[in-house]
């Protein structure tokens, strides 16, 4: 089922306009409502995630120094100790020091959001970022 488009008008600051055409350019646009549309379907995504609906989907990316004795086991250990279902991890080795790894995560935002600051917070993990999606 496709929506019918509906245009609407919004008048913004000529520095805010060359600032969003700047970020849409840089991130592979081809329009500005495309560029639009995507910022509202995040922001859309983040409020139902924040009214901690019941089950949301979310990709956790970590990059973390691989050399730091036992790091790799404490992430495993998060991974199976949390109320979340780990549907799919990634894992790359980027350099001869730092892995990094997408982890496929399904459960509560609250439950994903306290492994995704367990990870964050161990020493030798560099990033931590967490993409959520709402089904």
């Amino acid at each position: 089922m496709t929506d019918t488009l509906t245009r609407f008008t919004v008048s913004l600051p000529t520095s805010l306009l060359a600032s969003v055409d700047q970020e849409m350019v840089e991130r592979g646009y081809s329009s500005r409502s495309e560029f639009v549309r995507d910022l509202i379907r995040d922001r859309l995504a983040r409020r139902t995630w924040d009214e901690g609906v019941d089950e949301v989907f979310g990709t956790l990316t970590i990059l973390y120094d691989h050399h730091v004795p036992g790091l790799a086991e404490k992430i495993m250990e998060a991974q199976h100790t949390h109320l979340v279902n780990v549907l799919c991890t990634t894992h790359v080795h980027v350099s001869h020091d730092d892995c990094l790894e997408a982890i496929i995560l399904r459960g509560r935002p609250d439950e994903i959001e306290n492994m995704v600051l367990t990870i964050g917070g161990m020493k030798g993990v560099r990033s931590a970022h967490l993409s959520p999606a709402v089904p």
